[in-house]
């Protein structure tokens, strides 16, 4: 096997090794999930075909599955054999050690700068809309409150930017050319719930999307 490293915009280096399947089923399983959750989420459509409680059991177990294994696939996607890649600032090249990994400092320092803001959007999302709304995508009540005041969709906005500081940690090169469709793939499952929330909360709910951004925030004044 013949390693090669190469560049895009004298930026990015790849470190080029045997191909994998795995990263390509974990992107697949991903996308898979998509449907399901759409399927989750048509609550009412749920509850006339099934009857009240049957439709929404159904609802709720399909939406922990498509939650669970859409994050589930995400993480199998950052931890596949994939090549490898680096962003190069310059002839040096500084290394830390982190227990049994070593890891490029400048990936460290740019991974956390995405990391910590997108755990925080993650978590404060769940916790202003409470555990079982977010594992089953069916909140009771148009949620304006909190971090739902500067963002619709906090808990996708934090998982791209999580996305992006985990791929530098990991220098997980299919990962992050994967980005776009990663951030395709939250901003289709932003548009499927919000057609949904419409539906079931009319107005109130075209006010709160014309008042709040989708998935950049809209900053303190």
């Amino acid at each position: 096997m013949v390693n090669q490293t190469f560049y895009i915009g004298r930026t990015i280096g790849f470190e080029v090794s045997v191909k994998e399947l795995w990263f390509e089923i974990f992107l697949l399983g991903m996308v898979l999930m998509v449907p399901i959750h759409y399927a989750s989420i048509k609550h009412e459509a749920l509850k006339k075909r099934f009857g009240e409680k049957k439709g929404e059991r159904i609802g709720e177990v399909l939406g922990m599955i498509s939650g669970w294994g859409f994050f589930g696939f995400w993480f199998g996607i950052w931890l596949a054999p994939q090549p490898l890649f680096y962003l190069n600032i310059g002839p040096l090249i500084v290394m830390i050690r982190i227990f049994e990994y070593q890891i490029i400092l400048h990936h460290l320092l740019i991974g956390l700068v995405f990391i910590i803001p997108g755990a925080y959007l993650g978590i404060a999302g769940v916790r202003t809309m409470g555990i079982k709304a977010a594992e089953t995508h069916h909140p009771e009540e148009v949620i304006s409150t909190g971090i739902y005041s500067r963002v619709r969709h906090p808990q996708y906005l934090g998982g791209i930017l999580s996305h992006v500081g985990i791929v530098f940690l990991l220098q997980a090169g299919s990962a992050f050319n994967a980005t776009i469709i990663i951030i395709i793939l939250n901003a289709l499952l932003c548009w499927l719930e919000e057609r949904e929330l419409l539906r079931e909360f009319g107005d109130e709910y075209k006010e709160y999307k014309e008042e709040v951004p989708m998935l950049i925030p809209r900053l303190r004044t």
